[in-house]
């Protein structure tokens, strides 16, 4: 298993309205859900369903008004 620090991201280099910038992000945090993915399949948790589980927390994150674009916070 390849062990990274969950809590480091790379910052954006280019601004939200460039065309690469969901590629950019894409690059910066698919290593890090794998790690959690292999994390949570490693303590003996369906990967399949963790990665669902993950789409779940991210849906129910947005339309509880964390990170909703315009709000200017990722808190809420």
């Amino acid at each position: 298993m390849n062990v990274m620090k969950l809590d480091v991201i790379p910052p954006p280099s280019r601004a939200a309205a460039d065309l690469n910038y969901e590629a950019d992000l894409k690059t910066a945090l698919d290593p890090i859900l794998s790690e959690l993915l292999d994390r949570a399949e490693h303590a003996g948790w369906d990967r399949r369903k963790a990665a669902y589980t993950v789409m779940f927390l991210a849906a129910r994150n947005l339309t509880e008004g964390k990170g909703a674009p315009g709000n200017g916070s990722s808190t809420g």
